[in-house]
């Protein structure tokens, strides 16, 4: 690092008040190991991957996210259980915390991009107490060249010190945890949890604010690129699959989680990938398998006295994650950017195991679904979830989106309409029963069932229309089981599956009409008959 982009650095740290000498800037990967290893943050496992336990918290805690009203914010953000208010004061209160304690530790700070677009590219700051959390960030941020660190200046900075507690008495925060978005001063508060997924949120809320009031779509989703250079997009809340099936052998790979979409195309938010590994089979997922070696960092994996981790261990969470640059993913497209998408992918975790496991969807059913954002919360992703629940999240990511659905909506039907994308109801989750009666969707089949939609192998397949959802299920896909595909067929007691499948479209129901104001009739009448 030359002497100028550390001044530089440097004068940058002490506009926010910040001091001290004790700053790491910008490590490498093998000194961020090497500082993790010999303060106790983690350990080595067999394939070389970093391995760190986050303590008590597993997973988010979205309760404790706090956004503070300001004059814009206050007339943008949209505000209820999802995104919670904080004065300016209360903010103050905890940064003046977090910045005596800055002071008073070793510093681990990594200037970084969100956004592979450089038009919409946001330049960021991490700072951190651990040099394990600096090294998470670094693998899933974008990471400038050398040339770019001289002139990095940040727009938002992360300051993240977990043994900085809250007081909920004084503080304004629902208990000593806290993650606080500043979007007018540019600065994110995160204390009192060491699950470094807040990180990376806290930046994808951040892009989910900023983005569509340029009139760009930001996305919970994954996207891949075919050799023909057809976009695809796969929307779905943690679990469902997003990573896994993006991470396909014959198509590459745009990102796995978080994207914008602009006039000129589709673009990755991150420099890496964010996936769940329990469970984890080279066979099944030998993408993933293969990126967990030296620079990736594995959370809440066991390792058994070999050093050898044990992905089907599930004694600190069913939320056992791994973070690794894009580049370990052998068939990723660099830059993370692709054309258009030609197929929109939604998928769904149904735990009540009735929705078909692939239907084509008309523009007005996709916009319904996207609006409502049925899954199931799965075990581990939040705190105090030990069994899926069934969950309406809009827009497939409710916990991060800051703007009103219809914002986000509106702006997907447009680029569906322009475009003429094809969009499909995939579910990845339970068949010939509910959860604890029925089994997980056979992966080798949903496999299939994504690569000939994409492929256009459906397209002129006959089809039957769903009664209680109006979805068009396919009657044959090519390597999975015709007994499959209709949900009903699957079930040994057919009347329970009837009154499963009307309990779910009354929830829709339910759910919906929280937004019906505003919505365009056509797009009511898409959701199904309860």
């Amino acid at each position: 690092m030359s002497n100028q982009t550390e001044k530089s650095q440097t004068s940058t740290l002490s506009e926010q008040g910040i001091s001290h000498n004790r700053i790491n800037f910008n490590l490498s990967v093998e000194e961020l190991y090497a500082e993790a290893l010999s303060r106790g943050e983690g350990k080595l496992a067999s394939n070389e991957a970093l391995v760190v336990s986050t303590g008590k918290y597993t997973g988010r805690s979205p309760k404790d996210k706090f956004i503070v009203s300001e004059t814009e914010s206050k007339k943008n953000v949209w505000w209820g259980t999802v995104n919670r208010e904080i004065s300016q004061e209360n903010f103050d209160k905890l940064y003046k915390k977090m910045l005596a304690a800055m002071n008073e530790k070793e510093l681990f700070v990594a200037d970084l991009f969100a956004g592979a677009d450089k038009k919409y590219q946001l330049p960021i700051r991490v700072i951190n107490e651990q040099a394990w959390h600096n090294l998470f960030c670094r693998d899933l941020f974008i990471r400038p060249t050398q040339s770019e660190l001289a002139e990095h200046r940040p727009q938002f900075t992360i300051i993240d010190l977990p043994s900085v507690k809250a007081d909920p008495s004084t503080d304004g925060t629902a208990s000593d945890t806290f993650i606080v978005l500043n979007l007018e001063k540019g600065i994110i508060l995160i204390g009192g949890t060491e699950y470094a997924g807040e990180m990376k949120k806290s930046i994808f809320s951040t892009l989910n604010y900023l983005l569509p009031l340029k009139g760009v779509m930001s996305m919970h989703c994954s996207a891949n690129i075919g050799k023909a250079g057809d976009t695809a997009l796969f929307f779905g809340l943690s679990g469902t699959g997003k990573t896994t099936l993006s991470a396909d052998p014959n198509r590459s790979l745009i990102g796995d989680d978080e994207h914008g979409w602009s006039d000129e195309g589709v673009f990755n938010f991150e420099g890496g990938c964010y996936a769940k590994v329990i469970k984890l089979s080279k066979e099944q997922e030998p993408e993933i398998w293969n990126a967990i070696k030296r620079g990736a960092v594995l959370e809440n994996v066991v390792l058994n006295g070999a050093g050898v981790p044990d992905y089907n261990d599930t004694s600190k969470t069913e939320n056992t994650r791994v973070a690794y640059p894009i580049d370990f993913i052998e068939n990723s497209v660099e830059p993370s950017v692709g054309g258009h998408p030609k197929n929109i992918i939604f998928l769904t975790a149904d735990a009540f195991g009735v929705l078909p496991p692939i239907s084509k969807l008309t523009k007005e059913q996709a916009m319904y679904h996207f609006i409502s954002g049925y899954t199931a919360k799965l075990a581990g992703t939040e705190r105090g979830v030990t069994t899926p629940e069934p969950n309406f999240s809009t827009c497939f990511g409710a916990p991060f989106m800051l703007l009103h659905p219809n914002v986000y909506a509106d702006l997907l039907g447009k680029k569906i309409d322009k475009h003429n994308v094809k969009c499909w109801l995939v579910n990845t989750g339970w068949t010939g029963g509910a959860y604890g009666v029925g089994k997980r969707m056979h992966l080798p089949y949903t496999r299939a069932m994504v690569n000939a939609a994409l492929a256009g192998q459906l397209d002129s397949v006959a089809t039957e229309t769903d009664p209680v959802f109006g979805l068009a299920i396919p009657k044959e896909v090519p390597g999975v089981p015709n007994d499959v595909l209709n949900p009903r067929n699957t079930w040994t007691d057919k009347a329970a599956y009837d009154t499963a499948a009307k309990d779910l479209a009354k929830r829709f129901a339910e759910n919906f009409k929280k937004y019906e104001k505003g919505t365009d009739e056509a797009i009511k009448k898409a959701g199904p008959k309860s």
